[in-house]
C-alpha cells in the first residue's frame, strides 16, 4: 500500500470514528458499571459477614470511624455505579427523534456527558478504594488497648471486669463487651478482695 493510499485509508477510518465513537464510549461505560457494581456489592457483603466480628474489640470512637469510612465508601461506589449507568445508557424517558444536523449537535454533546460521567466515575472509584482501604487500616493498626482485668468479691457476689478506677472511696469496673458493657461500682465498705487475672 503507497503513502497516500494509507492516507485515505486513515481519512476513511477518522471519518468512520465519528459514527462510531458514541457506541464505544458506551461500550467502555457498561465496563465500568459492571466493575463498580461488583465492588459496591463485595464491599456490602464484607461490612455485613465480618464488620460486627472486627468492630467488636475496636474502641467506640474508632468503630463510629471505621463504619463512616467503609458507609463512605460503599456510596461513594454505588454514585460511581450510577454515573456508569447513566453514561451507558443516558438519560431515563429520552426520546431521540431528530433530524440529521440536530441530531448531530446532539450526539457531540451526548459524547461530552459520556465523557463527564465517565470521569467523574472513575473518580468515585478510585475515592471508594481509598475509603475502603483506610477503613481496613484503621481496624488493623487500632488494636485492642491494654485491659487490666481483675476479680471483685464482695459478701454477695463476684464481679469481674476491666478497672476503671479504685479509690479509698469504691471501686468501678466495667464489664460485659460491646453495646453489653456496663459500669459496676463497688462501694469500699463491701469489697472483700481485689485480685488481677488475666482473663474473666
Amino acid at each position: 500500500m503507497s503513502g497516500a493510499q494509507a492516507d485515505r485509508r486513515w481519512a476513511a477510518l477518522a471519518r468512520e470514528m465519528e459514527f462510531t465513537q458514541l457506541p464505544e464510549l458506551r461500550r467502555q461505560a457498561e465496563g465500568w458499571r459492571t466493575g463498580l457494581t461488583g465492588l459496591s456489592a463485595l464491599l456490602a457483603v464484607l461490612t455485613v459477614v465480618k464488620g460486627q466480628e472486627q468492630l467488636s474489640g475496636l474502641p467506640e470512637a474508632t468503630g463510629r470511624l471505621v463504619m463512616g469510612l467503609a458507609g463512605s465508601a460503599f456510596g461513594v461506589l454505588v454514585a460511581g455505579a450510577l454515573l456508569s449507568v447513566r453514561a451507558a445508557h443516558g438519560r431515563p424517558g429520552e426520546d431521540i427523534l431528530l433530524g440529521g444536523q440536530a441530531l448531530k449537535a446532539w450526539t457531540r454533546d451526548e459524547i461530552k456527558r459520556v465523557r463527564r460521567a465517565l470521569r467523574w466515575a472513575a473518580g468515585c472509584c478510585l475515592a471508594g478504594l481509598v475509603l475502603a482501604v483506610s477503613a481496613t487500616g484503621v481496624v488493623w493498626t487500632a488494636g485492642e488497648p491494654a485491659r487490666h482485668l481483675v476479680r471483685v468479691a464482695t459478701p454477695s457476689a463476684e464481679v469481674c471486669g476491666e478497672l476503671v478506677k479504685a479509690d479509698g472511696k469504691a471501686t468501678v469496673v466495667r464489664t460485659g463487651d460491646g453495646a453489653e458493657r456496663k459500669l459496676r461500682t463497688v462501694p469500699r465498705r463491701e469489697l472483700v478482695s481485689l485480685t488481677p487475672v488475666t482473663a474473666c
